[in-house]
C-alpha cells in the first residue's frame, strides 16, 4: 500500500486582504501549512485557519518565514543563524498556541518562501531551522525538500524529517526548485501535473525542466492554494492518485 500527504500553503491572507481558497480547497488536502505573520496572516486569520482545519480533521504545521511582509517572504535576507533560530521559534510558538486554544495538535514546520530555498542549500540555514523546531518541540517534524541539504540537517540535529516534492513546480537536473524568476517555474496544466505527481509517487521520479528524470523521496506532495485554478488541481491531483490505488492521509497520522 502507498501513502501520500498532499499539504497546501494556507492562512495567507492579511486584515481584509484575502489570498488562496483555504475554504474551498481544505476539505481535498491532508496536511496544511500556516503562515505566522512574518510573510503573511495575522493573529485572527491565524485562528480562523486552525479552526477550519479543526472542522476538516487536517493536519497543522507553522509556516514559518523571514519577516517580510512587502515581499511575502519571497527575498532573502541577511539573516544570522541566531536571528534565523528566533525566528521561527517564535512564529511555530504563535501557531503551537492557537493550535492550543483549539485542543488540536501541531504536526509540523514547514519553512516558506526565501528561506525554504536558502535552507535547501544551506547546511548553517538548514540547522538552525531544525535546531528551532527541536528546542520547542521534539516531536515536529520538519518538512524537506527531497534528497536535499535540508534532510541532512535533520538527520544531523536528530529532529524528525519528512521529504517533499511539489505537484506544480518545475525541477532542475540537479533537484531543485527552479527559480520562480524563471519561465516554466510554475506549471498550470491540470492533466500534466496529476500526472507528474503519480509519477512522483508511484515511480518516484520526474522529469526536470531540461527533460532529465530525476529521483524523487517524497512522503508528502506540496500543493499550492493560490495559483489560478487551484482547488481544480488538487481535485484533480486528488483524483489520480486515489483511482491509482494511493491513500491519502497526513505523514504524522
Amino acid at each position: 500500500m502507498i501513502n501520500i500527504d498532499l499539504n497546501c500553503d494556507m492562512g495567507e491572507s492579511f486584515g481584509v486582504y484575502t489570498l488562496g481558497c483555504d475554504a474551498e480547497a481544505m476539505p481535498y488536502v491532508t496536511s496544511i501549512n500556516v503562515a505566522c505573520g512574518f510573510h503573511a496572516s495575522d493573529p485572527a486569520t491565524m485562528l480562523k485557519t486552525v479552526r477550519l482545519a479543526k472542522k476538516y480533521g487536517v493536519a497543522i504545521g507553522a509556516h514559518p518565514s523571514f519577516p517580510d511582509l512587502v515581499g511575502f517572504g519571497r527575498r532573502m535576507m541577511a539573516a544570522t543563524k541566531e536571528e534565523i533560530f528566533a525566528d521561527v521559534v517564535y512564529q511555530i510558538g504563535a501557531l503551537w498556541a492557537m493550535c492550543k486554544s483549539e485542543g488540536v495538535k501541531l504536526q509540523h514546520v514547514k519553512v516558506h518562501g526565501a528561506m525554504y530555498n536558502a535552507a535547501e542549500k544551506d547546511m548553517g540555514i538548514a540547522t538552525a531551522i531544525a535546531e528551532a523546531i527541536k528546542a520547542v518541540d521534539p516531536d515536529l517534524y520538519m518538512v524537506c525538500l527531497g534528497k536535499s541539504v535540508m534532510v541532512e540537517a535533520a538527520k544531523a540535529v536528530g529532529v524528525k524529517f519528512v521529504e517533499e516534492a511539489f505537484a506544480d513546480r518545475a525541477y532542475t537536473a540537479q533537484g531543485n526548485l527552479v527559480s520562480r524568476k524563471q519561465a516554466g517555474a510554475v506549471i498550470h496544466d491540470l492533466n500534466i501535473i496529476a500526472e507528474r505527481v503519480l509519477t512522483m509517487v508511484k515511480d518516484k521520479q520526474v522529469t526536470s525542466i531540461d527533460g532529465a528524470v530525476v529521483p524523487i523521496s517524497a512522503q508528502t506532495v506540496c500543493v499550492h492554494g493560490d495559483t489560478p485554478g487551484a482547488v481544480a488541481m488538487i481535485k484533480a491531483i486528488r483524483t489520480a492518485l486515489e483511482e491509482n490505488g494511493v491513500t491519502l492521509k497526513a505523514f504524522g497520522a
